[in-house]
């Protein structure tokens, strides 16, 4: 008799990030890679070729792989020529065969809200649109340097929720003189156009963006730690009340399928390629844990693909204590937490303190952060990776 064929395992999931660095106007908040969209369209003509080239060549790195998640964020991918966010998903559909609901996400400003662009865009294969309203009164958005007004991002959220299969939108609370009530009204607004995700973002001043010179000279003052935490906790308590599970720290979804299959990758440590300039990735190589990053400067990335082929500038083995300390990181931000198993490098000594003060879960399988627990986050990460 003859003995069955073996069934062939599953490749691995594979998730690609593409850094888009331009932007209309650099947001006073933001300490990310970008540069101001003006007069740079043949650089730009140029870059999506480098991408292209980066793509192909970091494939040529790895065995199998189901692309579940292509992600093109930035920066302000919605100021690309859809022709070219078109050709970068094509490419990546031809290295790795995809999942039957790959997901597809492309970071947007209302500003660049016109029917025609979006169903252009939807057309070239995004199926999730990441709109970034950041707040819904006019006075916030002034402070926050945006260059849309509230009518103008409500008409974005209600343009896009027709257009793209799923809608996020990003939001960001704790600003100065900000009220718990004020905050309620504004997710009741933003779960109003019909988002299955939310994604709210208390104020965080950075090191050397606009907001940290001006915190140094005085304009204003951040939110103190206990109004940022009862801000925290309406956060949680409107969005649960309106339908939304809080599945990480930040992140709020209507149901599983809600999520954002992308960022899902990043914390349950799952592969993902970066591309574009100032990209990080992570890739599983030979059996070893690779940490990659591109160089920060447009010119630096597009010089290094063409002299080495690909745009990775670092190619680093993580140790297994490092690869633990990730784990940690991103894992315990997520409702899902992070296997014991996975930890094994970490002596987690000080996690029955933790346990005993309610801040974790008594799971003796998983290490899950309780309400109380998520939000000292940083405080009981840094404790278990002592």
């Amino acid at each position: 008799m003859t003995a069955p064929a073996p069934i062939a395992a599953e490749p691995p999931p594979l998730g690609v990030y593409i850094h888009w660095p331009y932007c209309a106007r650099i947001c006073p908040y933001c300490d990310f890679a970008v540069v101001r969209d003006r007069g740079r369209r043949g650089e730009q003509a140029a870059l999506v070729d480098a991408i292209a080239a980066d793509l192909t060549a970091q494939a040529m790195m790895l065995g199998p792989r189901r692309l579940v998640s292509i992600f093109l964020g930035g920066g302000t991918p919605s100021l690309m020529d859809p022709k070219a966010a078109a050709r970068l998903i094509d490419v990546c559909r031809s290295l790795w065969p995809g999942s039957g609901d790959l997901e597809i996400t492309l970071e947007a400003n209302p500003t660049d809200a016109e029917a025609d662009r979006f169903s252009a865009f939807a057309a070239a294969g995004v199926t999730r649109l990441s709109l970034g309203v950041q707040a819904l009164d006019d006075q916030s958005l002034i402070f926050l340097g945006r260059n849309h007004g509230a009518d103008e991002a409500g008409r974005a959220a209600s343009l896009a929720g027709r257009i793209f299969p799923r809608l996020s939108l990003d939001l960001i609370y704790a600003l100065p003189g900000q009220t718990e009530q004020a905050w309620r009204e504004t997710i009741k607004a933003a779960a109003g156009f019909g988002a299955e995700h939310i994604s709210p973002y208390q104020l965080t001043i950075e090191a050397g963006t606009a907001f940290d010179r001006a915190v140094r000279r005085g304009s204003f003052a951040p939110v103190d730690s206990d109004l940022g935490a009862r801000l925290y906790d309406e956060t949680q308590g409107s969005l649960t009340a309106l339908g939304f599970h809080a599945y990480e720290v930040s992140n709020h979804a209507r149901g599983e399928a809600a999520r954002s299959r992308h960022n899902l990758i990043y914390w349950r440590g799952e592969d993902y390629i970066g591309a574009g300039p100032a990209a990080h990735g992570r890739l599983t190589v030979a059996g070893q844990r690779l940490a990659t990053e591109t160089p920060r400067a447009i010119g630096d990335y597009m010089a290094r693909v063409r002299a080495a082929g690909d745009g990775l500038l670092v190619r680093e083995f993580l140790d297994p204590r490092a690869q633990a300390e990730e784990r940690l990181l991103m894992g315990l931000r997520t409702d899902e937490g992070v296997g014991r198993a996975e930890l094994a490098a970490l002596s987690l000594f000080r996690l029955p303190e933790l346990v005993e003060a309610g801040m974790i879960a008594a799971d003796p399988a998983r290490l899950v952060a309780t309400p109380a627990g998520r939000l000292l986050l940083d405080r009981v990460t840094q404790m278990l990776a002592e």
